[in-house]
């Protein structure tokens, strides 16, 4: 039988039934709130075979794909490219600063070790995700007669992008750790959900209309979106 060291569990008040989320940072068992724990080894042993198979491929993916190096001379992805870091620890500094120099980056830090540099090219992610996720919409919203209400970029753990009833987006910054036509799908998949909100056949029609190979992208996302982390 599986050890709690396995997996965390986590009661929800929106779950209607209890179901396995397998991430980058482990096992999660989400269940409902009323749900005896006495169930939950049960339930995860019954799935086992499904969770091995799955840590499996990612760890595969991630062998695939060279892993970002949060120091001096390290790398790491955008967009498709990889970028050089050069690091700069400047102890008097009162705000972490990160500059684009050609093909690399410039990360300066008031304090040394990976945390500061991973905290100062998070902040500079976020702001150029901004940026290149709106002048996608912009364009795609353009090309088919529709509008949005509003862009925030956030970091949630398991969803890329939504769009709200009210045409409200949200996109995630890691999405710049993937290939271009990954950001450039992802947009495509939320602008269309501003004519069909579901994921109906229509949707998928309409999807696949403005996007021929937005199968191709799905299954990339659902192999590598693990790996799209700094």
């Amino acid at each position: 039988m599986p050890t709690p060291a396995d997996y965390s569990v986590r009661r929800s008040d929106r779950a209607r039934r209890a179901r396995i989320q397998v991430t980058a940072e482990g096992v999660e068992v989400i269940v409902p709130r009323r749900l005896p724990l006495e169930q939950v080894e049960p339930f995860v042993e019954s799935k086992r075979a499904w969770i091995d198979r799955t840590l499996l491929r990612m760890r595969a993916a991630e062998a695939e794909r060279p892993r970002p190096v949060l120091e001096d001379g390290g790398e790491v992805p955008y967009l498709g490219e990889r970028l050089s870091l050069r690091v700069r620890v400047e102890p008097d500094r009162r705000r972490d600063h990160v500059v684009r120099r050609g093909d690399g980056l410039v990360v300066a830090v008031a304090a040394d070790g990976p945390e500061a540099v991973l905290a100062a090219l998070e902040r500079w992610y976020r702001g150029r995700a901004r940026s290149e996720v709106k002048r996608r919409l912009d364009a795609a919203t353009a090309r088919v007669g529709q509008s949005y209400a509003g862009l925030q970029i956030r970091g949630q753990r398991t969803r890329w992008a939504s769009c709200s009833s009210k045409g409200a987006m949200s996109f995630n910054w890691r999405l710049l750790l993937a290939p271009p036509e990954i950001l450039d799908y992802v947009v495509e998949h939320e602008v269309a959900h501003l004519e069909i909100h579901d994921h109906s056949a229509r949707f998928w029609a309409l999807l696949a209309e403005r996007c021929p190979r937005f199968r191709e992208h799905e299954a990339w996302l659902r192999a590598n979106g693990h790996t799209l982390r700094l």
